[in-house]
C-alpha cells in the first residue's frame, strides 16, 4: 500500500511511513533500528528517500509535512 500526496510528490511505501511515524515521536535513527529489528544505515537511507519524496529537507519538515498531509498524527 502506497500513500498518493499528490502528482508532484512521489507516494512513500508503509515502512517510510512506519519511520516518519517514529520520527515523529522523537526517535534517532538508532532507537528507529532498534524497533524495528534493522540496521541503523537502513533507517538512515529510508529517512533520506523520505526527506527526497516529501522535497524537504531535514527531518522536522518532514515530520510538519506529514502531520499537515494526514499521512501521521502528532501527540
Amino acid at each position: 500500500m502506497a500513500i498518493y500526496l499528490d502528482q508532484s510528490v512521489e507516494p512513500l511505501t508503509p515502512r517510510e511511513l512506519e519511520v516518519l511515524g517514529w520520527m515523529a515521536q522523537g526517535l534517532s535513527n538508532r532507537q528507529i533500528a532498534e524497533q524495528l529489528a534493522v540496521n541503523e544505515r537502513t533507517i538512515k537511507r529510508h529517512v533520506g528517500e523520505i526527506l527526497s519524496k516529501l522535497g524537504v529537507e531535514n527531518r522536522t519538515q518532514a515530520i510538519t509535512y506529514g502531520a499537515a498531509h494526514g499521512l501521521i498524527t502528532l501527540k
